[in-house]
C-alpha cells in the first residue's frame, strides 16, 4: 500500500527535515519505502531520503503529478497525473524514468496504493453505478483491471496477506467543513474475504478516514477530539 505508517507522519517528517535546512515549501502526498520518500511539490514528484538532504526532482511535465505510492518491493512508483487531460494512473521506476499510462478511464482515477501481491489499487468513478460514486479497482502487471467487490469505496488499505481490506465508502466531504457530522462523513469499514463489510468507527458521527495498517493495528485520521488527529 502507500506505506505502513500514516501519511500525516511522513508529511511532518518531510516538512521538519527541509525546514531545518532553511527551505520552505508545500510538500504533499508522501509515500515511503525503506529509507526513501517520494512526495509532491510544485506539481511534480520529488525523492528524498528519510534523513533529509537534497531532494531530487523525478518529473518535470507541465501536468500535475500526485498521490504517489511505492510498489511493495520499492522498485516502482504509481501515481496520478493529468498529462493528457483527465487524471489517470501512471507508473515509473522509483529512481525516475519515462512514465507509463496504466488507465484510460477518462475519469478521476486516483492512486490509493498497492495490494500485497503487487497490483495497483486505485479509485475511479468510471464504473460507478451512480453519479458521484467511487469504486476501487486493481491493475496487475499486464494491465488487467479487476474490481474490488464493493459497490462503493474511495480509500482502502489491505492488511498483510491481502484478505482483509480497510476502506471508506464516501469521498472526501467536499466542503471541508470542520467537525462535519452530516450524512456523507467518512467512516472506516472492514471486509474480509467474502464476508459482509462492517463499520469500525460508527460510534462517532464525524470523519474517520485514511486508514493505514501497521504492526497489527489500524491507524486513521479523525476529528473526534475537535481537530483532525492520528488515532
Amino acid at each position: 500500500m502507500r506505506s505502513t505508517c500514516c501519511r500525516l507522519l511522513f508529511l511532518f517528517a518531510i516538512g521538519v527535515s527541509l525546514f531545518a535546512q532553511g527551505t520552505r515549501g508545500y510538500y504533499r502526498y508522501p509515500t515511503i519505502h525503506g529509507d526513501e520518500i517520494v512526495f509532491t511539490s510544485e506539481g511534480d514528484l520529488w525523492r528524498v531520503g528519510t534523513n533529509g538532504g537534497q531532494a531530487s526532482r523525478l518529473t518535470t511535465h507541465p501536468g500535475e503529478e500526485s498521490m504517489a505510492a511505492f510498489s511493495p518491493d520499492g522498485s516502482m512508483v504509481a501515481f496520478s497525473a493529468t498529462y493528457e487531460g483527465p487524471r489517470e494512473v501512471y507508473t515509473m521506476p522509483a529512481t525516475g524514468g519515462l512514465p507509463v499510462r496504466r488507465t484510460y478511464d477518462g475519469a478521476n482515477a486516483v492512486v490509493v496504493g498497492w495490494t500485497p501481491d503487487g497490483k495497483i489499487l486505485y479509485s475511479t468513478s468510471r464504473y460507478a453505478p451512480l453519479p458521484g460514486n467511487m469504486q476501487l479497482l486493481t491493475i496487475d502487471k499486464d494491465n488487467h483491471q479487476g474490481r474490488v467487490p464493493l459497490s462503493r469505496a474511495e480509500q482502502g488499505v489491505y492488511a498483510p496477506g491481502g484478505r482483509t481490506l480497510f476502506f471508506t465508502r464516501f469521498q472526501k466531504q467536499s466542503s471541508s467543513t470542520k467537525r462535519y457530522q452530516g450524512g456523507t462523513a467518512e467512516n472506516i469499514w472492514k471486509i474480509t474475504g467474502d464476508s459482509e463489510a462492517v463499520p469500525l468507527t460508527a460510534n462517532y458521527a464525524g470523519t474517520s478516514k485514511n486508514a493505514m495498517v501497521w504492526k497489527d493495528r489500524v491507524y486513521f485520521l479523525c476529528d473526534r477530539d475537535g481537530v483532525m488527529n492520528l488515532w
